[in-house]
């Protein structure tokens, strides 16, 4: 684990023995880094794995939706456009799970 520096200005975290020159994200300079407390980076590092579980999840639902939309076309038979409405709604909901779920961690400092 290195050390994890926060621009101050902008939110962006970056990983390195000191902080970058300027700011990745919106370029203020290396003296608006702050430098995070080892239990403000160690939530950084443990929750790092999960929101990539949920930006996936995400991506997964988008899927289930066009997919959905995609055989609600199709338009078989009520029984089958029924499931694939069913399936459609149901991935907003996880959607929305997870991205609530990122909100929380961000609101808690574990991006």
């Amino acid at each position: 684990m290195g050390k994890l520096w926060r621009c101050s200005i902008c939110g962006y975290v970056h990983e390195g023995n000191e902080a970058p020159e300027c700011c990745p994200k919106c370029s203020s300079p290396k003296d608006k880094f702050v430098e995070l407390t080892n239990e403000d980076a160690d939530k950084i590092y443990k929750s790092d794995r999960t929101n990539d579980i949920h930006m996936n999840i995400i991506k997964l639902a988008c899927e289930i939706v066009e997919l959905s939309k995609e055989g609600i076309h199709i338009n078989l038979d009520p029984p089958c456009v029924d499931l694939f409405e069913k399936a459609k709604n149901e991935a907003w909901t996880i959607k929305q799970r997870s991205k609530a779920e990122i909100v929380s961690h961000i609101g808690k400092g574990k991006w």
